[in-house]
């Protein structure tokens, strides 16, 4: 059974895929984390405020942790000290952590230095060193 969380961040991500359709194939693959990604190029053009950037970072970061989960598994914790969630692959056998709404407002923000598919593949290679060795960490 689904948590409430999981539901919130799944209807978000299909939010995210039917209102950027025009701008690709939002189809939950890995590939599809480039177009999210030039989608996150575009708005570092503009001067945005906070709450745009929330609900932003929301919505992208939603879809990413879909692509996420739907292609490595996990579950989602709130974290509340930072007021997010929180995507946990692999336990108990290994722990890689992801917070993507984080990572989407740093590329927003920052630009090309925190290109999102450079972050995943990230996430990809830490599972696989998880799976393997037991590894435990945070993708930042």
């Amino acid at each position: 059974m689904q948590s409430k969380l999981e539901q919130d961040i799944i209807t978000t991500a299909e939010s995210f895929a039917n209102n950027f359709s025009d701008k690709g194939n939002f189809d939950y693959s890995v590939q599809s984390l480039r177009k999210l990604d030039d989608i996150l190029e575009e708005l570092c053009e503009y001067q945005i405020d906070d709450d745009t950037i929330d609900s932003v970072s929301s919505m992208a970061g939603s879809y990413i942790f879909e692509v996420a989960r739907r292609n490595y598994g996990g579950q989602y914790i709130w974290v509340q000290e930072r007021d997010q969630p929180v995507l946990v692959t692999g336990e108990p056998e290994y722990s890689i952590s992801i917070f993507a709404f984080d990572k989407v407002r740093g590329r927003i923000r920052n630009g090309k230095e925190d290109d999102i598919p450079y972050y995943f593949d990230g996430y990809i290679e830490a599972v696989e060193k998880g799976k393997n060795t037991g590894y435990r960490a945070t993708i930042v």
